[in-house]
């Protein structure tokens, strides 16, 4: 099966802001991601060309070009903005890379915020999704919080705090069931579900389970001082 591996990066990030070209570890966050889809394309034969950058900025097309990823490919500006869905941003993409004869089976979503993915990881999820070809197969880490020990929510008449699973009797972390979480890192996704469903609406979704260590997601100041204290004792 051959992928449609779209990179999303669009200009306006806010929390970080200019992130997705921040240099970590002296080079831009987005290369990281553009060197996971080379080297996938290289290992299995898949053209460059099913590489598709998602972007509303020349700025970031520059370095992609830089990176060895050239496109002419934008975004729309109504796809762009803090309120657009990543769905209707693949949907898009998908659309553009048919009508420009690009064949696909299936899209691969690698976001440029998980830098410690690796090619390994990707690997990993892609077979589990072209084994049982679900609505998505995606990467996941255990959460920190669990629902049944330790994530509480308020009663809404009362205030009070009350358990979010379970009946609260659990006294050891061990006896809880396994709860998971996105980690944003890599998402193999029918295009046929996508086109049918929001994501969250998918009734096959199956995990690709990745370390904590590699789960770093990038979204605010702080897990870009904890991913450049990573890299550098890596060094």
């Amino acid at each position: 099966m051959k992928p449609l591996i779209i990179i999303p990066a669009r200009g306006g990030s806010k929390g970080i802001p200019g992130k997705n070209i921040k240099l970590l570890g002296g080079k831009p966050l987005i290369s990281y991601s553009i060197d996971t889809a080379m080297e996938l394309c290289r290992r299995h034969g898949w053209p460059k060309e099913n590489i598709m950058l998602s972007t509303d900025s020349d700025k970031i097309a520059a370095v992609a070009g830089t990176c060895g990823l050239e496109t002419g490919y934008r975004r729309p500006p109504e796809l762009a903005t803090d309120s657009a869905g990543s769905r209707e941003m693949m949907l898009h993409a998908a659309d553009t890379a048919r009508e420009s004869g690009i064949e696909f089976d299936y899209i691969l979503l690698l976001q440029p915020t998980s830098p410690f993915r690796t090619v390994e990881d990707v690997e990993g999820c892609i077979d589990i999704y072209e084994k049982e070809t679900p609505d998505m197969a995606v990467s996941v880490k255990e959460t920190s919080a669990n629902p049944y020990y330790n994530c509480f929510e308020t009663d809404p008449s009362t205030g009070t705090l009350h358990i979010s699973k379970g009946d609260g009797q659990l006294t050891r972390r061990q006896d809880a069931p396994r709860a998971w979480e996105f980690n944003g890192a890599v998402y193999a996704i029918n295009p046929a579900s996508l086109a049918m469903m929001p994501m969250g609406s998918f009734p096959r979704r199956l995990p690709y389970e990745m370390p904590a260590e590699r789960s770093v997601d990038l979204d605010t100041p702080l897990d870009w001082i904890v991913a450049e204290a990573m890299i550098s004792l890596k060094k």
